[in-house]
């Protein structure tokens, strides 16, 4: 069996998107998570996804929002 450092030095070897996807499955064997709510975010999500195509709703380009937090935090 491998040892971590070698499943480490693997991991990092890995293209961004799968590294990505290892992170994620790792993190959810520490935190579990509930169907129900994953269901719910899922239908969140959805409902998100069709407010923005469909226009009744506006999306901020994320260097704008991080721009305002800034702002909102250095007074």
């Amino acid at each position: 069996m491998a040892s971590v450092q070698e499943i480490i030095r693997d991991a990092e070897s890995l293209p961004v998107e799968e590294r990505a996807i290892l992170v994620d499955s790792l993190l959810r064997t520490l935190n579990a998570t509930d169907p129900e709510i994953d269901k719910l975010w899922i239908k969140e999500a959805k409902r998100r996804l069709e407010e923005l195509r469909s226009g009744h709703v506006r999306g901020i380009p994320g260097e704008e929002v991080f721009e305002r937090i800034h702002k909102r935090f250095e007074k």
